[in-house]
């Protein structure tokens, strides 16, 4: 019998499920190991925007606002503390230097000042009644001087008659050794009594001296205290708009206590709102531009207040040419303020992505517009419509500048349309 001969070339149904699975196997390892493994997400085109970075001329300056202040304020401070009889002056008027802007009443003060003037007075009394006695007692001591001398010459005429009878032999030796002595006796007296007097002259001169400074240094402060007296009648310090008097009718006030303000408006100066992020930035002598009704004027900074409050920093902008003429204190300005010279430099445009990432990276559009990748940058100067670029871009790119708070962390941005 003839048996059919199987042809073992022939390719089995098991071979071919083999083959297919085995491929399989190499397709998912090889998608493992080269395939694209980043996150996506996708993203509908009219729902984000895209900017293109582009090499341009870079300004490098912020936009900030600044408010109109007088360019000299000059606080008022109550000099001596009492109650508010009179308001002479009123708020927003100008007034000139020594000028009486309050009246103030205080019985207290009126009080301590007649005690210390009565004090004053008898202390000058004690001074001329001091000097009258250092007196009396310089021509008493003189009186005795001049008595003494006189006793000295009728001793010296008594011993001299002596000497010559008792070389005769005339007295005993007894009474001419008396004359003797006795004249003796009164020089010393005279010597004792000059050198007392001399002692008392530079005693009196000591005690006259510091009494005499005692009574100038009470009556400069009493002067002092009249002042206090006449403060009582408070005056303005300086000429200038006063604007601000924050006093009623008998009102009490301590000394120190603030009371108003006067604004000096020889010129002005505009008080610029900053944030911290520029504050190593901004120094002394910065340019800016400042807008009034659509004109622009000239200033530069002169001064930095280095607080920082709720991410804010300040400094004061004076002009350098002309003033606004319409300019008044509490107006508001757009002020370009100049962080440096201009150049030229890659630019991308602002947007929200900023604050999402910090500019340390963005979505860079593929060239064939179906998605976007995530790339890290360097970013470095800003102004109110760029931002520098230092690395990472190149001129004619695609970026998404539209914020990415709702693109997570994800890699790859699929655009839809």
């Amino acid at each position: 019998m003839d048996r059919p001969i199987e042809n073992k070339n022939k390719i089995q149904k098991k071979h071919i499920w083999i083959f297919i699975a085995v491929l399989l196997v190499l397709l998912t390892v090889w998608q493992l190991v080269f395939g694209d493994k980043s996150s996506k997400l996708n993203v509908e085109l009219d729902k984000i925007a895209i900017d293109e970075v582009s090499e341009g001329f870079f300004k490098n300056y912020i936009s900030v606002t600044g408010t109109v202040e007088p360019i000299t304020t000059v606080y008022l401070d109550a000099m001596e503390g009492g109650r508010v009889e009179e308001i002479v002056a009123e708020e927003g008027t100008m007034v000139e230097g020594n000028e009486i802007l309050v009246k103030l009443s205080n019985t207290s003060l009126i009080l301590e000042i007649s005690n210390y003037e009565a004090l004053v007075s008898r202390t000058s009394n004690e001074l001329r009644q001091s000097r009258l006695l250092m007196d009396q007692q310089t021509l008493n001591s003189k009186s005795q001087i001049l008595e003494v001398e006189y006793n000295i010459l009728q001793r010296k005429r008594n011993f001299d008659n002596n000497k010559i009878l008792y070389e005769g032999n005339h007295i005993s030796k007894e009474e001419f050794d008396i004359s003797k002595e006795q004249l003796e006796l009164s020089i010393q007296r005279l010597d004792l009594l000059e050198k007392n007097l001399k002692q008392d002259s530079i005693f009196r001169s000591v005690q006259i001296g510091s009494l005499e400074l005692s009574v100038k240094r009470m009556q400069d402060n009493l002067t002092l205290v009249n002042g206090r007296l006449e403060s009582l009648h408070f005056k303005a310090p300086v000429s200038g708009e006063l604007a601000s008097l924050n006093l009623e009718i008998g009102q009490m006030l301590v000394r120190g206590q603030r009371i108003g303000q006067i604004n000096i408006l020889d010129s002005y100066k505009l008080r610029v709102e900053i944030d911290e992020y520029f504050i190593s930035k901004v120094s002394r002598g910065l340019t800016g531009e400042c807008d009034f009704s659509g004109a622009l004027y000239k200033g530069n900074i002169s001064k930095i207040y280095p607080e920082v409050t709720a991410g804010k920093f300040y400094s004061d902008m004076v002009f350098t040419d002309t003033i606004p003429p319409t300019i008044r204190i509490g107006q508001t300005s757009r002020i370009k303020l100049e962080l440096g010279a201009p150049k030229t430099a890659l630019l991308i445009p602002r947007g929200g992505f900023y604050q999402s990432t910090g500019g340390r990276w963005v979505y860079v559009v593929d060239p064939s517009g179906e998605f976007a990748e995530k790339r890290d940058i360097t970013l470095g100067s800003q102004n109110p419509r760029f931002y520098e670029v230092l690395s990472g871009l190149k001129s004619g790119e695609q970026v998404v500048v539209s914020s990415y708070d709702n693109f997570g962390d994800v890699d790859k941005l699929i655009l839809k349309k």
